[in-house]
């Protein structure tokens, strides 16, 4: 008997399982059948909902057993153990530079074809994954989905968050390898790393003197343009 093969009509993909047919159909139409009943945030696949939902109970099922940091997700716990074992599985086809993350990947090779398949809707910028252009259209929704459970401060990105809690916990997890001096940003330890180097990357365009800081360099400019700070 001929198996039986299910075609998507938009793409041509084809499934030899009408299930997975069906999950891989809603990404054209959109559908999002599954809804969170604490948030009614809604998901296509019952998978991403099941995962969404240990948001709420904050419950890490996954634990690694090098440094005992618990995750919420298997997929996370298998990317956080490669800062163990140091594997990169991902190799760029183009210079072969690896990488421990996908993403990673996708994101540096980005660097080579410098293409923008995302589009936004309300101001034409472009982007080159999925996420950035996401991401960017909080900037016109004003959405801020991440808020701090100490002072209630909201966020649009949880990379801003997690930076905005340190100020709460005093935790600097970024270290000097020259002095041990810590810091809480990866940001202010670049900053500080300058004054070991004497490194000066920010260059006048009028008379060429250089800066540690950007900071510095606009201050410096308004000597150019007669403006007082």
């Amino acid at each position: 008997m001929d198996k039986k093969f299910f075609i998507c009509d938009v793409c041509n993909k084809t499934f030899s399982r009408k299930d997975d047919f069906t999950r891989h159909f809603r990404i054209h139409t959109n559908e999002k059948p599954f809804s969170c009943n604490i948030c009614s945030r809604e998901f296509s696949l019952k998978s991403n909902l099941n995962t969404h939902f240990l948001t709420h109970t904050n419950q890490k099922l996954y634990s690694c057993d090098v440094c005992n940091k618990q995750f919420s997700r298997k997929y996370g716990l298998n990317k956080h153990f490669r800062t163990h074992t140091n594997e990169k599985p991902y190799s760029c086809d183009v210079c072969s530079k690896e990488f421990s993350q996908k993403s990673d990947l996708d994101r540096h090779y980005n660097l080579h074809t410098n293409e923008k398949l995302y589009s936004c809707d309300v101001c034409k910028k472009r982007f080159s994954r999925k996420y950035g252009l996401h991401i960017h259209f909080r900037t016109h929704t004003k959405e801020k989905p991440y808020s701090c459970d100490v002072c209630n401060k909201q966020f649009s990105l949880l990379i801003g968050l997690n930076r905005h809690y340190r100020a709460h916990t005093n935790e600097k997890p970024y270290t000097c390898d020259i002095c041990n001096k810590q810091f809480s940003l990866k940001y202010c330890l670049n900053k500080h790393f300058l004054t070991h180097t004497n490194e000066k990357p920010y260059s006048c365009d009028i008379c060429n003197k250089q800066f540690s800081r950007k900071y510095g360099l606009n201050r410096h400019f308004r000597t150019h343009a007669n403006e007082k700070p």
